[in-house]
């Protein structure tokens, strides 16, 4: 990839995964030399502290940083080696700006798909994805389901597809393994949340939204509780927290959650902390992440990035959790919908009591991570893809 020139499109920016995917993209190559421009379609009319604080840190890595519409985007877009669309809806950047020139484009078209929910099948997003130069998956599962559904539904067909199971960032396994750092924040997260060291922590790091369950998770946490004083147990004092709130971007949703807890008078034991760019000192200061997704991740980069933290995940049995998540081994799954919430419960229950079994499935999964999920493996399966395509886009001429 050396002095390639390269675009990246990304559909917004936020401290959501595949923006934050497709910036470490952006990193890795201009680390060997490319000439990395970056294309933002999506943008909020007035300014986002969140959009300008990553723009300025992409900038700051010799990232350049392009109006999403325009003649320089459009010649960017012709003259450049290797386009990468990330996430379905960068699809519509094409015709909203490229316009008559998406045939001249499509052939060196990189399109990395992040999204398994059934709403993305819409013809005015992928109607180009048959013909650009290949599609870029982050799990078998959700590779299948665009195979299927792109056949069933918008009867059109995937172009070559790879599938790319991702890795942790060099910083984050740094951090992971690094015992001193690891005590610090966790003294530090855990103060500022009211939770003990001994108190047992329960977590999910997620965007805030339906889609992610945060609210059958906490139906399942506080059926765990009602379980434990049924059962008589003797555990830990037992805490949730919700790293993700934004209260501008799910109000309804999100007032719901908190209503919730009010209700059910568990006030002094679930916390929310709002969307953060740092996860890793939550990863150090809580016991057990807990993704539920309930349509299922494409892959959930949180999970493997608890998994370095030598955490057990509580995981659904759908998407690309069943990829990475080993049941029994580095955690336990549970179904999506209203009938995972007592399974989820008494897996909570299960891992409250046992600290021993805690420790063996966050040791398994560390170990998983160290053969299969660094960075470097990412880059290598990366690089396979970048290869390919560049291949087949050497006959498209440079206008």
């Amino acid at each position: 990839m050396k002095s390639k020139r390269v675009l990246l499109v990304s559909h917004e920016l936020s401290l959501s995964g595949g923006p934050l995917l497709l910036m470490e993209l952006a990193f890795l190559l201009r680390s060997v030399g490319a000439e990395v421009c970056w294309i933002t379609n999506h943008k909020p009319s007035e300014t986002d502290e969140v959009i300008y604080s990553l723009e300025n840190k992409m900038q700051h890595r010799g990232v350049q940083v392009l109006p999403a519409k325009g003649r320089e985007a459009i010649n960017r877009a012709l003259k450049a080696d290797l386009l990468v669309l990330n996430t379905v809806m960068a699809g519509k950047w094409l015709d909203d700006v490229l316009k008559e020139n998406v045939p001249h484009v499509l052939p060196k078209v990189l399109w990395w798909i992040h999204e398994i929910q059934g709403h993305y099948f819409q013809l005015e997003y992928v109607r180009h994805l048959p013909l650009v130069a290949a599609a870029m998956i982050d799990s078998h599962v959700a590779a299948e389901y665009w195979k299927t559904g792109t056949r069933d539904y918008l009867r059109i067909k995937m172009p070559d597809t790879y599938v790319v199971h991702l890795g942790n960032s060099k910083d984050l396994m740094d951090i992971a393994e690094d015992s001193v750092a690891k005590r610090v924040l966790r003294e530090h997260v855990r103060e500022s949340l009211g939770v003990r060291d001994e108190d047992v922590l329960f977590a999910m790091i997620n965007s805030v939204s339906r889609g992610k369950g945060q609210d059958l998770f906490l139906q399942s946490f506080y059926e765990s509780l009602q379980l434990i004083i049924q059962k008589k147990l003797r555990v830990p004092s037992m805490h949730a927290v919700i790293v993700g709130s934004d209260m501008t971007a799910q109000p309804k949703f999100e007032s719901q959650l908190r209503d919730f807890v009010r209700v059910k008078k568990i006030q002094d034991r679930v916390h929310f902390v709002n969307k953060t760019l740092t996860v890793a000192p939550y990863l150090a200061a809580i016991d057990v992440l807990v993704q539920n997704s309930q349509a299922g991740e494409c892959f959930g980069r949180i999970t493997i990035e608890a998994m370095a933290f030598q955490l057990p995940v509580l995981g659904t049995a759908a998407g690309g959790t069943t990829e990475i998540v080993v049941n029994g081994s580095t955690g336990l799954l549970h179904p999506t919908g209203k009938e995972g919430v007592t399974p989820l419960a008494k897996n909570i229950v299960t891992l409250a009591t046992n600290v021993h079994r805690r420790l063996t499935l966050g040791k398994t999964g560390y170990e998983k991570v160290k053969e299969t999920f660094l960075e470097h493996h990412m880059a290598h399966r990366i690089a396979t893809v970048l290869k390919e395509v560049l291949q087949k886009a050497k006959s498209h001429p440079k206008l």
